[in-house]
C-alpha cells in the first residue's frame, strides 16, 4: 500500500494536479479498449471454433497388389 502511495505522489509532482484527470481519462479509454479488443478476439475465436465442418476426410486410395506391380515395372 504504501508504494502506490508513494508512486502517486511521483505521479502529482511529475505531471501537476492539473494534468491527473486528463492522464486518468486517457488510462480509462485505453483500458476500455483493451477489453473490447480482448472480448472481440475471444468472440471470434469461438464463433470459428464452432463454425468448424464437421466432415470426415475424404477416404483413401487402396493401393492393389496388381497396380503397385505395375507401377515398380516399366518398359525399357
Amino acid at each position: 500500500m504504501p508504494e502506490i502511495l508513494l508512486v502517486l505522489a511521483v505521479i502529482l509532482i511529475f505531471f501537476g494536479a492539473k494534468k491527473l484527470p486528463e492522464l486518468a481519462k486517457g488510462m480509462g479509454q485505453g483500458i476500455k479498449e483493451f477489453k473490447k479488443a480482448t472480448r472481440d478476439v475471444n468472440n471470434e475465436l469461438e464463433r470459428a471454433i464452432d463454425d468448424q465442418p464437421s466432415h470426415s476426410p475424404p477416404p483413401s486410395q487402396q493401393i492393389t497388389e496388381q497396380s503397385a506391380g505395375n507401377e515398380t515395372k516399366k518398359d525399357t
